[in-house]
């Protein structure tokens, strides 16, 4: 990529093809231009041997590299890192390799962040990413206990709170989460039985139906009875004219883009702050859910809220 005094962009470099292919002379193009002529000429030559692709900058790469670490020696280095999860200033001393070194081997190797790797097998997550919104929406159920009135343990301590949390039950979380856009939409319910999800699953496509995510295709779920088995989710499908998919079993990370959508719903709302009642965390939600979408910036996205990527509604986020 030219730097930002660059005599020539690949524009530039068009200008000089088209001066020099006018009949003038390139030194004369050259100077007007403010380059030189080995430069002029040096386009000149890549334009006739390349046509337009030759007028793009080339990697600066070598074509050999002959000090580069061994290939047995940088698969140790991996395999340590997948094994044991241990970090270059630990490999090193293990392998008499400098610890800068053993970075450079696990960044080429896509292994340098343990964020990328799946910490119980050590194998590398692969990403992914469906083209649209509504092409694929993923589903599941966060099971939280109840709040007691007058507040649970993080309000009133662990001694305290110990004595007013029995018999209070569980709420279920029901979100989904678009593939594409990562727009999310949430319900609390008492329970996750087949008619519950089946309903959630028709009012979350009204509310992308709302933010312009007309057509839901596919709806991804774990491997839960009411989904695999239940008559109502089914016939919620089917009126949607979605078709249903379950993850592998024992694969969460299929359905990663919701399973991290609760991690993010359980640090910035449900343990956000200490709740003196279980309504007024419920209350709470809906809050949570317009900020999550409208004004939280999300890594995945380059920094912007999901409602940026829906089609109706790109540039009308603040």
């Amino acid at each position: 990529m030219p730097h930002r005094n660059a005599r020539l962009t690949v524009h530039g470099r068009r200008i000089l093809i088209e001066r020099v292919l006018s009949g003038r002379p390139v030194a004369h193009v050259a100077a007007e231009m403010g380059i030189s002529r080995p430069t002029a000429h040096k386009w000149v030559r890549r334009w006739q041997a390349e046509g337009d692709a030759g007028l793009h900058d080339r990697s600066s790469r070598p074509r050999t590299t002959p000090h580069r670490t061994a290939a047995a020696m940088e698969e140790q280095v991996c395999e340590l890192r997948q094994t044991r999860k241990l970090g270059p200033a630990r490999i090193g001393p293990i392998l008499g390799l400098p610890a800068s070194t053993v970075h450079r081997i696990l960044t080429r190797h896509r292994l340098n962040r343990l964020a990328w790797l799946d910490r119980p097998t050590g194998v590398v997550i692969r990403r992914y990413e469906r083209e649209r919104p509504g092409e694929l929406i993923h589903v599941d159920v966060k099971k939280l206990g109840r709040i007691p009135d007058g507040g649970g343990h993080r309000t009133l301590g662990r001694q305290a709170g110990r004595a007013t949390r029995s018999s209070m039950g569980f709420d279920y979380v029901h979100s989904a989460v678009d593939d594409h856009s990562r727009l999310a939409y949430s319900e609390i319910h008492p329970d996750e039985k087949v008619a519950t999800c089946a309903g959630f699953l028709t009012r979350a496509a009204a509310f992308f139906h709302l933010h312009g995510i007309t057509r839901i295709e596919r709806v991804l779920t774990d491997n839960a009875w009411a989904y695999r088995k239940g008559l109502a989710w089914k016939d919620a499908l089917n009126e949607l004219g979605a078709t249903g998919r379950l993850t592998r079993a024992y694969r969460p990370q299929t359905n990663g883009k919701v399973e991290r959508f609760n991690r993010t719903l359980l640090d910035e709302w449900a343990y956000q702050r200490p709740y003196t009642s279980n309504t007024e965390r419920t209350e709470a939600l809906t809050d949570f859910i317009h900020t999550y979408n409208h004004h939280r910036c999300h890594t995945a996205l380059d920094g912007h809220p999901p409602i940026s990527r829906v089609n109706n509604a790109a540039g009308q986020y603040t």
